[in-house]
C-alpha cells in the first residue's frame, strides 16, 4: 500500500516507521531538520528500552508525487485543513483520508477532500514522546480503532486492518466509530479545556468543589448532547471516570493547559468545540461548552 503519514512527531513517526516495514511510506514533515535526519539515519523508535531503526521515506513538499492510497493525518487538528490543503498531490479519486486525531468532528475538515465513504476515522492507545529529532519513544501500545461514518462502499477497511496488523498494530473495525470516539471525547471535553482556563493540573478538578461542579455541567451537556446525536451514555458512569481519571492523574497536565501556558494556539475546537457544534445539528444546548471555548481562544490572544 502507498500511504503518506503527514506529521512526523510522535504519533506521525510511530506509525510512520511501523507500516513503512511492509508498504510504500511518505512521512511528511515541514522541518527540514527532522526529515533530512530520518533520511540520513534511519527513525528511530525506542521500544521496550531498545532503539529500533525504521525506514520510511521523509519529505517536507509532496510535489511530484503520485496519489496515494491512503493518507493519515497526525498534525495538530488545528492544522488538518493546511496540511491537506498544501499535499492535494497527494490525493485521487481513490484516496483514502483516516484520522485518529484526539477530539471529534474531523471529518468535517476531512469532507472537503475526499468523498464521505473515504473518510476514516478513529482512536488509538499507542502513545509516544519525541526524544530529539527522528528519534521517539513508544509506549502504551494497544488497539488502533476504525471505522466510517457512511457504508464501506470499497471494503477499504478490511484491507487496512490487514496492513495494521502485519505492522505490529492491533486493527479493530467498529461498525459505529463515533460512539467509541465519544467515550473517549467525555473526559477530554470535561477536563481538558477545563483544566486550560484555570491553569491546573488535572488533579485539581476533583479536589475543588467549585471546579467540580464546573466539570459536572460540562458531563451532563456533553451527555445530554450525545444522545441526541443517538449514542449511548451514562452520566453517572461518565462522571465516575471522569473523577478517577482526574484523582489518577494529581500532576497531569493536558495539552489545551500546556499550550495556553506556553503561548500556542490549542485543538479546543475539535475537543470542546466538537460538543458545541454536536449540539447545535441535534438541537440540544451546551452553553457552558460554549463559555469554555471561547475562554480558551480569549486566552490564546492574550500575548497578541
Amino acid at each position: 500500500m502507498r500511504i503518506a503519514v503527514i506529521g512526523a512527531g510522535a504519533m506521525g513517526s510511530i506509525y510512520g516507521g511501523h507500516l513503512s516495514l511492509h508498504n510504500e511510506v511518505y512521512l511528511v514533515d515541514t522541518n527540514q531538520a527532522i526529515v533530512d535526519h530520518i533520511n540520513q539515519n534511519g527513525l528511530i523508535l525506542q521500544e521496550n528500552g531498545e532503539d529500533v531503526v525504521y525506514h520510511p521515506t521523509a519529505v517536507t513538499s509532496t510535489e511530484g508525487l503520485e496519489p496515494m492510497d491512503l493518507i493519515i493525518l497526525f498534525v495538530k487538528a488545528l492544522f488538518s485543513h493546511a496540511a491537506l490543503a498544501g499535499n492535494q498531490a497527494l490525493i485521487g479519486p481513490d484516496t483514502y483520508v483516516m484520522t485518529l486525531q484526539n477530539g471529534s468532528g474531523h471529518e468535517d475538515i476531512l469532507s472537503e477532500f475526499v468523498a464521505e465513504d473515504h473518510i476514516i476515522i478513529g482512536t488509538t492507545n499507542d502513545n509516544g514522546a519525541v526524544l530529539a529529532p527522528g528519534h521517539v519513544r513508544h509506549g502504551g501500545e494497544g488497539e488502533t480503532n476504525i471505522g466510517m461514518l457512511v457504508e464501506d462502499t470499497g471494503k477499504f477497511l478490511p484491507k487496512l486492518k490487514e496492513t495494521l496488523d502485519a505492522c505490529g498494530f492491533c486493527g479493530n473495525i467498529h461498525a459505529n466509530i463515533q460512539q467509541l470516539i465519544w467515550n473517549k471525547l467525555f473526559t477530554n471535553v470535561s477536563l481538558s479545556a477545563l483544566t486550560g482556563v484555570l491553569q491546573v493540573p488535572m488533579g485539581f478538578i476533583a479536589g475543588n468543589e467549585h471546579a467540580w461542579t464546573i466539570a459536572k455541567r460540562l458531563i451532563h451537556e456533553a451527555v445530554e448532547v450525545a444522545h441526541g446525536l443517538g449514542l449511548e451514555a451514562d452520566e453517572e458512569v461518565v462522571t465516575a471516570k471522569v473523577r478517577s481519571t482526574s484523582e489518577g492523574s494529581p500532576e497531569g497536565i493536558t495539552s489545551i493547559c500546556a499550550d495556553l501556558r506556553d503561548g500556542r494556539k490549542t485543538e479546543v475546537n475539535t475537543i470542546s468545540g466538537s460538543v458545541v457544534r454536536a449540539s447545535k445539528k441535534c438541537g440540544v444546548p451546551a452553553p457552558t461548552h460554549e463559555l469554555i471555548v471561547e475562554m480558551v481562544h480569549a486566552m490564546e490572544d492574550r500575548k497578541r
